[in-house]
């Protein structure tokens, strides 16, 4: 019997076992103390080398919030990276760096984004895996320039509709959040690539047939039916590879839907171009 992912456990349901010993314990926190200062002897260094840059490295230096002197930086600063600290919100003059092109925030547990984070209008890759969003502001649907977006590992129940009228769109990955549906109208993702996997989808609406450059969907382990898969879907998309194993089904009923031949078509001239 398969096991979808709505019947497993979430991961915050799976509790700490707890430290081994107390010579571990002691190890840990003069790590961490030890870490504390590094950060903050060379953070002076790395403004300096994104003064002279444009890119901006500070994971894994113990910040507990965004340092003040990016905003000195915002005619010139095109990549920042502030992953694997203890940040929990941006600070307001952050949508203010106005050159920003890429921006990494993964592991931090920030819950939500400003509300004007769609000022920063010349993004075109955004990561916040790992943390604790459950939505994005309305703003954001005015990042006209975003390819990339990567939101794995939040706490996403519903597909985000901000992503539907994104222009520039390439690849977005929600894998390993809780969202249980699609938007009944999808045709406006304009992704080429949609990474779904470890979700509890349970129904696909038909429109996603009608996504004008989708090519690569993922919804390994969620909670498909086979029925999900119309004879539309199968057969009019450009759905040139379909990652659903996983799901509510034998993946020998996946291979014996009507439309799966037309699929198939699609996907060994897909595989043809690659090669």
């Amino acid at each position: 019997m398969l096991l979808c992912s709505c019947c497993k456990p979430n991961n915050e349901e799976i509790q700490d076992k707890g430290h081994s010993s107390g010579s571990s314990q002691g190890s840990f926190h003069r790590t961490e103390s030890y870490s504390r200062v590094m950060g903050n002897s060379n953070l002076k260094q790395h403004i300096e080398t994104a003064q002279k840059t444009g890119v901006c490295q500070l994971r894994h230096l113990n910040l507990k919030e965004v340092p003040e002197e990016l905003q000195k930086l915002s005619k010139n600063l095109r990549t920042v990276d502030l992953s694997d600290n203890k940040i929990l919100q941006l600070p307001p003059w952050f949508v203010t760096l106005a050159s920003l092109k890429n921006f990494t925030l993964n592991n931090t547990k920030i819950a939500e984004l400003p509300e004007d984070f769609g000022k920063l209008k010349k993004l075109e890759v955004i990561s916040l895996s790992g943390n604790s969003l459950t939505h994005l502001p309305r703003s954001f649907s005015n990042l006209t320039n975003l390819k990339t977006l990567t939101l794995s590992g939040n706490h996403f129940k519903t597909f985000p509709p901000e992503l539907l009228v994104l222009p520039q769109l390439d690849v977005v990955d929600l894998s390993q959040n809780s969202i249980t549906e699609l938007p009944f109208e999808m045709s406006g993702l304009q992704a080429v690539e949609l990474n779904l996997n470890q979700n509890q989808v349970s129904r696909m609406p038909e429109s996603i047939a009608r996504c004008p450059r989708l090519k690569v969907l993922r919804m390994e382990e969620n909670c498909l039916e086979i029925s999900a898969f119309t004879p539309d879907i199968m057969k009019t998309s450009k759905i040139s590879l379909f990652a659903v194993e996983g799901n509510m089904f034998d993946m020998k009923m996946f291979h014996q839907l009507d439309g799966y031949d037309e699929y198939m078509e699609r996907f060994t001239a897909t595989k043809k171009k690659i090669n």
